[in-house]
């Protein structure tokens, strides 16, 4: 019989045994291995079969076992010991309170989705588990983050497949009091809730959830709450989820909300209210309408409030395609600002204006997520140095008249979270090297430029701990192909070759991520017959673990898995490769080290980082990869393997899968699988560990999350945090007031006249020439504005690369014609052609550069050809 309704019944703990409950409810658990081997102890069949979850493992351990262990001194021993660990981890001293200067007293940080652990099933792909990465990272260094998201009823989705390899979703439900979730509370003891104001007079009702991810809490809000419409109700259901509608009630929530779930928590408890909001990926974005409304009912005017916003925020984007930005139409965010609606204060032009493509190739009638992010933000960055320079070149029209070298959109590589990632074995083998304090400390905080100590290491060890995980790997695969063909309707007698699906001494090779077009699941496919020989070569075979869910509305990635699925499924080779449904982050922690090369092959340069080969090379796998995201910034042949491209403008989608797919199957076949299977005087791989051993010492420390987050402090918190204590409401006046009146003179700025000392079109490296500009300011000041000269080598079409950048100084006051006169030395430091310009950019104390108001003059043409501004 069904049940009417459902309740959690949460157990009693005998008082000896109350540390338990603390310890389920702080996700350190997740990364920490001794708690999780103390909740295994609790009941071993019990921790099987909850997933690894202490919250549902004490939900369901019977009363007769909690009264043993209270009196069991051993375990009240461990019990001790760690919930000890935990309090110090929480209240001491770590990286983050030994660093000096003005740091940020504290740091909110959101974003539409968080992968912490498969117990909380709040992400979908790799931004989430980034966050969560960011998360733990951030924890472990002392950094004061506040994590804000929403908490989705029912996650993303669970991936089955049908008898013919068609991917099906499903959608449990997801009841927070079985998670590990604590209701953040008003003094009174009620439930803390934030509200919207939605058209027609209607109201948009969340309450917070707390998760404690160690030392930082992530603010989670729900919608599902009575008080709401049934509609209102499950605007949080589903992540990336509805239509266009649903998805900006989300991200309304998320920004809107977000600020005002922050506001609360750090009113019930003291936290320091933040100095510096990061918004990662635009989906966030309207929290900068928030502050600024916030800083307009204290007295601010518009213009004010918004520089005093984005002094204080850090934007970052992921995506390098704008067909991965969310966008909306014009009117429908209209309908829900204003005085009928949401932050009705602010005239609703101004929130539009913010989002709107106003240059050109935008679509003016669409309010666009990350325009509005980075016109909220003093700061951005992508996510590799490759992502960053594409990010410049996509987002270059709003900062019209520079180089897309000049965007402000800097970068900050992406880094995965250790402890988190990197397999028990690994870290004790680790450990037995150097000892667990200076292992975690590796892992966790980072620091150092290589992990010499790996050199120590036996080639012996390495190799048994690589077997070792690969044979765990296979029985994982064979667990969960296994569930995964009876889920499709096959019976007993079908299954019997599943004994023998993967072999633990064959070349393993990983590949499992989303199912977008441009990540490409089937190039492996191209040529099936090569492939096949590869799989069932009879000396040197290789074996292939896929996984990945395709988005539910897109019937062409399904058509791939679907693929890839029936191509698994022939008997003649689906002992060597097999697609696992429902990846998530359970399968791969086993996944990423069970493999020896880890396979990415998007179409570049649409990979904006791609963390999951960080993943597998902490673990001792190598990369085969495109050259795209990180992996451009970091491969060399020590590492891994360089899938060349063919990604000319001339070539079509089809030939180039055709050229990169060859080049793929040349590198297995002439120079991966015989230096997995070569084997040297001591009977081990010998030139395949050393390729190992250097992953570990030399790519490991680069891919940490922990170096990630340092650099997030040291190069956009710490000088976001200053300048949001510079933008006092006078400065961010006298900013906002300054910038109308520099935009209004602006046409009356312009560039009259170049001249140099030079004589002729060449000149001797090493030179210094006398250049000589006078330039027409307008209304303006010179204390308005920098003038420069930009020089450097030219290429055919006279543009200046690689250019170096010298202000130059004014001469006295403006001559009869009202212009000013400016010098400076320019020096001839490079060989070849050469060239130089001059320009005037607004100079102001506040802003974080010259370039950020868009605003540039440079020489007319007839100036230019008149000045003779190129040497050769």
């Amino acid at each position: 019989m069904k049940a009417i309704r459902r309740l959690t019944v949460r157990p009693v703990l005998p008082d000896p045994l109350r540390p338990l409950s603390d310890l389920a409810r702080n996700l350190r658990w997740s990364w920490h291995p001794e708690t999780r081997d103390l909740f295994h102890s609790v009941d071993p069949e019990c921790w099987t079969a909850s997933g690894g979850d202490p919250v549902r493992l004490l939900g369901t351990v019977r009363p007769a076992r909690l009264a043993e262990l209270a009196e069991d001194r051993r375990f009240l021993r461990r019990l001790t010991a760690v919930a000890d660990d935990l309090d110090h981890y929480m209240t001491g001293d770590r990286w983050y309170q030994a660093q000096s200067g003005r740091l940020p007293a504290a740091v909110a940080y959101f974003s539409p989705e968080f992968g912490i652990t498969a117990a909380l099933p709040q992400y979908s792909g790799g931004l989430g588990i980034l966050a969560g990465d960011h998360l733990k990272a951030a924890s472990d260094l002392g950094v004061p983050l506040v994590g804000v998201g929403l908490l989705y009823r029912h996650g993303y989705f669970r991936q089955s497949l049908s008898r013919d390899g068609w991917q099906q979703e499903h959608y449990p439900v997801l009841d927070p009091h079985e998670l590990p979730l604590a209701p953040l509370k008003e003094r009174d003891g009620t439930p803390a809730h934030v509200a919207l104001a939605l058209p027609g007079g209607r109201e948009l009702r969340a309450r917070v959830w707390l998760a404690q991810v160690g030392r930082v809490p992530l603010l989670l809000l729900d919608s599902d709450v009575e008080e709401n419409d049934p509609g209102e109700r499950g605007v949080t259901d589903r992540l990336y989820g509805g239509g266009s509608e649903h998805r900006l009630l989300q991200e309304m929530l998320l920004g809107i909300g977000g600020v005002r779930a922050v506001r609360t928590y750090c009113r019930l408890t003291g936290h320091p209210a933040p100095e510096v909001f990061h918004t990662n990926e635009g989906h966030a974005g309207f929290l900068g309408l928030e502050r600024i409304a916030e800083l307009c009912d204290a007295g601010s005017d518009f213009g004010s409030a918004l520089e005093a916003v984005r002094a204080g925020t850090v934007f970052t984007t992921h995506t390098p395609v704008p067909a991965g930005i969310d966008r909306f139409d014009r009117e429908l965010v209209a309908r829900h600002f204003g005085p009928d609606a949401e932050l009705p204060r602010i005239e609703v032009e101004r929130v539009l204006r913010l989002g709107m493509e106003t240059y050109p190739g935008g679509e003016p009638n669409l309010f666009n997520m990350a325009v509005m992010g980075l016109r909220l933000a003093q700061r951005a960055n992508g996510v590799s140095v490759l992502h960053g320079g594409v990010s410049r070149g996509m987002f270059a029209g709003l900062w019209p008249g520079f180089d897309a070298d000049e965007v402000p959109i800097t970068s900050v590589t992406n880094g995965v979270h250790a402890p988190t990632w990197v397999a028990p074995e690994v870290f004790r083998l680790g450990a037995r090297q150097i000892g667990v304090q200076r292992a975690e400390d590796a892992l966790a905080v980072g620091g150092s430029d290589r992990w010499d100590s790996v050199a120590d290491i036996p080639d012996r060890d390495i190799w048994e701990l690589r077997r070792t995980l690969r044979a765990q790997l296979v029985e994982e695969v064979r667990e969960r192909l296994r569930a995964s063909w009876r889920q499709r309707g096959a019976g007993t007698a079908e299954l019997g070759w599943i004994d023998d699906a993967l072999d633990p001494d064959v070349l393993t090779i990983g590949f499992a991520r989303r199912v977008p077009s441009y990540k490409r699941l089937t190039l492996m496919l191209r040529d099936r017959e090569r492939l096949t020989e590869l799989l069932l070569h009879p000396e040197r075979p290789i074996q292939i673990v896929v996984a990945g869910k395709a988005h539910p509305a897109d019937d062409g990635g399904k058509r791939l898995v679907q693929e890839l699925v029936r191509f698994a499924d022939d008997a003649r080779v689906r002992h060597r490769i097999v697609f696992l449904p429902d990846y998530g982050m359970a399968m791969a922690q086993k996944l990423y080290p069970g493999c020896d090369i880890w396979l990415n092959n998007p179409l570049r340069p649409l990979e904006a980082c791609g963390t999951s080969g960080m993943k597998a090379a902490l673990n001792g796998c190598l990369n085969l990869s495109v050259l795209d995201g990180w992996w451009d910034e970091w491969y060399q042949p020590d590492f891994g393997w360089a899938i060349p491209t063919a990604d000319g403008a001339g070539t079509d989608p089809d030939r180039r899968d055709a050229i990169e797919a060859d080049a793929l199957y040349d590198l297995l076949e002439q120079r991966i699988t015989p230096r997995f299977y070569e084997r040297g005087a001591s009977g081990l791989p010998d030139r395949w560990l050393e390729m190992v051993r250097r992953t570990l010492s030399l790519l490991g420390p680069k891919v940490l999350a922990g170096r990630m987050v340092r650099e997030y402090v040291e190069r956009l918190y710490t000088p976001a945090a200053e300048a949001h204590r510079a933008m006092d409401l006078d400065s961010a006046r006298g900013l906002a007031e300054w910038k109308a009146r520099v935009r209004a003179a602006w046409p009356g700025v312009s560039v009259d006249h170049v001249e140099t000392s030079a004589a002729t079109a060449s000149a001797e490296l090493g030179t210094t020439l006398a250049l000589r500009v006078r330039v027409k300011l307008g209304d303006l000041a010179p204390e308005d504005v920098e003038v420069q000269a930009v020089s450097g080598r030219v290429d055919s079409e006279d543009r200046i690369t690689d250019a170096a950048r010298t202000p130059l100084k004014p001469v006295g006051g403006p001559d009869l014609e009202g212009r000013w006169a400016y010098e400076g030395p320019l020096a001839l430091d490079r060989t070849g052609p050469f060239g130089y310009t001059v320009r005037v950019l607004p100079a102001h104390r506040l802003l974080a550069s010259g370039v950020e108001t868009g605003l540039v003059a440079v020489p007319s043409g007839d100036l230019v050809e008149a000045a003779g501004l190129l040497m050769r």
